[in-house]
């Protein structure tokens, strides 16, 4: 027994040799995505709207991958119905301040980093209401991000 352990461990120690063993290494975020072009209603056209106070920290949900990540002032965040932008905003003071034009059904958040020149997609959406407010300076909405 003790030799096919032997012969065992002198196999996967000749196989580590040949091929490399190394630890895997986390993915990364980086890309090279330019910054978009997300445009927003015209204010004449809002007939309804909503307000999002949203936080945005990969760091905190990804610490192996977004160990080096930080907002920065060419991230954006905006609001969409399917391919419809209904508001767009950039980090004020850690936060985004998202005014949503009204449409009904559901309503998706992309974040652009600036820092990953990478997109990311909550991963889940949430409805309109009318004058509803998502998040507060105290406590804002913050986004499981795919």
């Amino acid at each position: 027994m003790k030799k096919h352990l032997y012969i065992f461990l002198l196999c996967t120690l000749s196989l580590c040799t040949l091929v490399g063993c190394k630890k895997d290494e986390p993915e990364t975020f980086i890309s090279d995505q330019a910054r978009p072009v997300w445009t927003a209603p015209e204010a004449g056209d809002m007939t309804s709207s909503m307000t999002a106070v949203v936080k945005v920290d990969l760091k905190a949900q990804y610490p192996e991958k977004a160990s080096d990540w930080q907002l920065n002032d060419n991230d954006l965040l905006a609001a969409f119905n399917g391919e419809t932008c209904l508001g767009v905003a950039s980090p004020k003071e850690g936060l985004f301040f998202l005014y949503i034009a009204g449409t009904e059904g559901a309503v998706t958040l992309r974040y652009y980093s600036a820092h990953y020149k990478n997109f990311f997609e909550a991963k889940d959406a949430f409805t309109f209401a009318n004058d509803a407010h998502l998040g507060t300076v105290a406590e804002p909405f913050v986004p499981v991000w795919e």
